[in-house]
């Protein structure tokens, strides 16, 4: 399927695409600078394009800008997405002297861009960092959550092919809250303990 990664050229974006090159998908890199985008993924082996064209075809779009980018992102690509899902990957997080704090919005990035589009979105990859991402499989599970059975299949194909760990159904789009605030958890342990922190979830069969 082909896969298309808005914010391509971003750390974490390009980490992604270049990942998912390497499991044998169809990836073509979005960026507001249609340029930079296919020299950009012409260094992993992808397409490149203006976000709007690099949407048009593809089977999932992965919305992978930063948070404060995501909402406005989305609602300029609304017509250019029409239904084709959509997985967003940002978390809205508040830095302070006392560490990293989630979002004070009690809606997700996730819920807030569903509200914005026509087609469904799942939020996921949310305990995966680009420097986790940057020289192959981030070790770890990748959890997905989303209220529309085929999109969620799709996000979960594709976030199983990112991690060393499995790819697992974390529920409806609401679970987003708690995911989108599992980010603030893993980078104060990163800060704390100078690592690149996963999550890996014991006890299912």
């Amino acid at each position: 399927m082909r896969i298309a990664v808005v914010g391509g050229t971003g750390d974490f974006g390009l980490a992604l695409a270049r990942r998912l090159v390497e499991a044998g998908e169809d990836v073509v890199i979005g960026s507001r600078d249609a340029e930079r985008a296919e020299a950009k993924a012409a260094e992993i082996g992808a397409a490149g394009a203006a976000n709007a064209d690099a949407v048009r075809e593809a089977a999932i779009v992965v919305l992978g800008v930063k948070a404060e980018a995501a909402l406005a992102t989305a609602e300029g690509l609304r017509e250019a997405i029409g239904a084709t899902p959509v997985l967003s990957v940002a978390s809205e997080l508040r830095f302070t002297k006392s560490g990293v704090f989630p979002s004070s919005d009690a809606r997700s990035i996730a819920e807030r861009t569903q509200e914005l589009l026509d087609a469904p979105v799942c939020a996921g990859l949310h305990s995966l960092a680009a420097a986790s991402l940057a020289h192959g499989r981030a070790d770890g599970d990748a959890l997905v959550c989303g209220d529309d059975a085929g999109a969620k299949e799709l996000a979960l194909a594709l976030a199983a092919k990112v991690v060393t760990g499995r790819s697992l159904d974390a529920g409806p789009l609401a679970s987003a809250r708690a995911l989108e605030g599992l980010t603030a958890v893993i980078v104060n342990l990163n800060k704390r303990y100078k690592g690149h922190a996963g999550v890996e979830i014991t006890g299912l069969p």
